[in-house]
């Protein structure tokens, strides 16, 4: 069947004469038709399409429908056309089958369908209405894998998730378990399960987690981190784009940047090979639309000039597995990890999105590791795991860790899953799965506890059994015979997330502070006159290769300096006057360094720069994304 889908302004048709004996008997009624602002479906049955005629009309309903919901419009009229192709059904075959679908197209109560009637020669007008979406064509082939059958594999997957199910536990190192029957108990029963166990008394992050999420508390206000990213002139909204897109200020540039160095980091450490590939797709592509078929139309979908529809990347799996699908491996060199940092797009649901923590464009750090079997995917599961753990850990966040898992799986390697938890120094929340639901068997979550009790997914790593077949993705074994990869899915988490987490747990501390390597200025000095600036520029020169330095030389007073350093979370204060010149210059006294904590301390320029780099080692290093003085600094909002 081809399909020439158009928005029409009008549309308007007149019977002349009919095609007999094909013509359809029409009413008076039916030898005109006059319609505004609807979609104009001209309609080509073809050949092929007498195999499977009930398959064709299914999956035609469900192009037209989405392109209808697209444009938001209620109100079509398919026209018969026999132009669109010159392998053509026969006249009853073909009026048969338009029949079918413009009854389909009826059983949707919400929705006003008009037909032209078949077999005439017609007059028509047509005003089509121009914009990118206004002209689409499709060829629908019922020999391909279609809608409808991704409809049956749909239906056999919710039958199959049904039947599954899921139960839950606490999980320690030594590999007690403390059971949970999460759909029955009380928040009252979970928290007194804290209360009893010694070793969970203290572990608030794990009941926060078990609230928010299993017991479906929401939170009760907005994440603070949202006022939070505005006022320190971080990250904002940007009214000209989409929902759910933000732009960076210099500040919160740097803080992308550096997470973004440190993934690529952790990447380095596990010898991963990086690569770049497209954000835009064909959506003729089968695997691509099977895909997305799992994130229920949460997608970007874009129209060139030339009508080619495109689909916006919103997994980083399109291009790698296409480019794996091609490599040829062979045992000896698996695994192979394979790193990619790009832009990815969700179209989440309006009343879903929440500042940095539920948005439609992020970045995600990807990495996948392919695999020769299940024993060699577990091992390089807890190495990379133990990698996103010291990153984790190392931020100072609050989170919990969470293992969902194959029953049978973890009967296997339970004692992988405890040791894991060991490194972590934490117990984990466990959720056991009766049979596999997802391509998965053992998923791993870091879930960040916010300031409002909510949480979200950073890091994860999934252990894939089914996609090496699904894509083609071999290798070659020590027989010569070719085997299906193992496919480790790998992420530290979106840097748009982490930075929402680092704000949200900023804001949890009496005077919110980032962690120094993160904060966009380390130490700030203030001079209490333009006489001490001088002062100031060599005591930043001093410091600059290893902090980032900034100087206030506003013609502002001094309490209101220390209270704006204060407002913008500095970590550290120095105010110099003539006392720290005189003790400074002599040699005989440090600076007064000024900590977040309210603490102050004599410091030599040694003492700092050993405090500073004690503090960041191990971390990337930027300098100064602004200029030095205040007083030349753009203000943003």
């Amino acid at each position: 069947m081809r399909l020439l889908l158009i928005h029409s302004a009008h549309f308007r048709y007149k019977l002349r004469e009919a095609i007999k004996p094909i013509a359809e008997d029409v009413k008076e009624d039916e030898k005109e038709g006059d319609y505004t602002h609807l979609l104009t479906v001209f309609c080509t049955i073809e050949k092929k399409d007498e195999k499977e005629p009930e398959k064709v009309v299914k999956m035609a309903f469900k192009e037209i429908k989405t392109h209808l919901e697209r444009l938001k419009l209620t109100k079509i009229c398919l026209y018969p056309y026999a132009h669109l192709s010159s392998s053509l059904a026969s006249p009853e075959k073909a009026k048969e089958i338009l029949n079918l679908l413009y009854l389909e197209l009826k059983k949707d109560e919400k929705l006003q369908v008009f037909k032209s009637p078949f077999g005439w020669y017609k007059a028509f007008e047509l005003s089509c209405t121009g914009h990118p979406l206004s002209e689409l064509s499709r060829e629908i082939d019922a020999r391909a894998t279609t809608f409808s059958d991704q409809e049956k594999e749909a239906k056999t997957r919710e039958e199959i998730v049904k039947e599954i199910q899921s139960r839950y536990l606490i999980l320690f190192e030594n590999g007690k378990e403390i059971p949970l029957q999460l759909e029955k108990m009380k928040p009252k029963e979970l928290k007194n399960i804290f209360k009893k166990e010694k070793n969970l008394k203290h572990y608030k992050e794990m009941l926060a987690y078990l609230l928010s999420e299993e017991m479906k508390v929401k939170p009760s206000k907005e994440p603070p981190s949202i006022s939070a990213m505005l006022r320190l002139e971080l990250v904002d909204y940007e009214p000209a784009a989409d929902s759910g897109h933000f732009k960076l200020y210099p500040k919160g540039k740097l803080i992308f940047s550096l997470l973004k160095s440190w993934s690529k980091e952790i990447a380095d450490q596990f010898e991963a090979v990086e690569i770049d590939t497209p954000i835009l797709y064909s959506w003729d592509e089968k695997d691509i639309r099977e895909q997305a078929d799992s994130f229920h139309e949460r997608h970007y979908r874009v129209f060139t000039p030339d009508k080619k529809e495109f689909v916006l990347r919103f997994a980083a799996d399109f291009g790698l597995f296409k480019m794996m699908r091609n490599a040829t491996l062979s045992y000896r060199q698996l695994p192979v990890r394979v790193y990619e940092f790009s832009k990815s797009f969700r179209y989440e649901k309006r009343g879903e999105l929440s500042g940095l923590k539920r948005l439609r464009a992020f970045h995600m750090p990807d990495l996948h590791s392919f695999c020769q079997d299940e024993k060699e995917a577990m091992k390089d599961f807890k190495l990379i795991y133990k990698g996103y753990e010291n990153f984790a850990s190392s931020t100072g966040v609050d989170y919990v860790v969470v293992f969902r898992v194959v029953e049978d799986f973890y009967a296997k390697y339970k004692k992988e899953i405890c040791e894991m938890l060991s490194f972590s120094k934490k117990p984990g929340f466990v959720e056991l799965l009766s049979k596999k639901k997802h391509y998965w068997v053992l998923k791993h979550e870091f879930q960040g506890i916010d300031s409002t009790g909510g949480s979200c997914q950073l890091s994860t790593v999934q252990l894939d059994v089914e996609d090496g077949a699904r894509y083609g993705i071999t290798y070659v074994d020590q027989n010569g015979e070719e085997r299906n990869c193992i496919i480790l899915h790998c992420s530290i988490g979106s840097i748009e997330r982490w930075i929402y987490t680092l704000l949200e747990n900023a804001l949890k501390k009496t005077k919110p502070v980032l962690p120094l390597w993160l904060s966009p200025t380390m130490i700030r000095l203030i001079p209490v006159a333009s006489e001490f600036i001088n002062d100031c520029e060599r005591i930043a020169g001093e410091l600059e290769s290893v902090a980032r330095v900034d100087i206030d030389d506003r013609d502002e007073k001094i309490g209101k300096k220390i209270r704006d350093a204060e407002r913008e979370w500095l970590p550290l204060i120095i105010v110099f006057g003539e006392k720290e010149r005189k003790a400074f210059g002599s040699g005989e006294g440090g600076l007064p360094v000024r900590f977040r904590t309210g603490e102050i301390k004599e410091m030599s320029l040694s003492d700092i720069k050993r405090f500073v780099e004690n503090e960041t080692k191990g971390y990337p290093f930027k300098k100064l994304p602004l200029p030095i003085y205040l007083s030349k600094r753009v203000k943003f909002r």
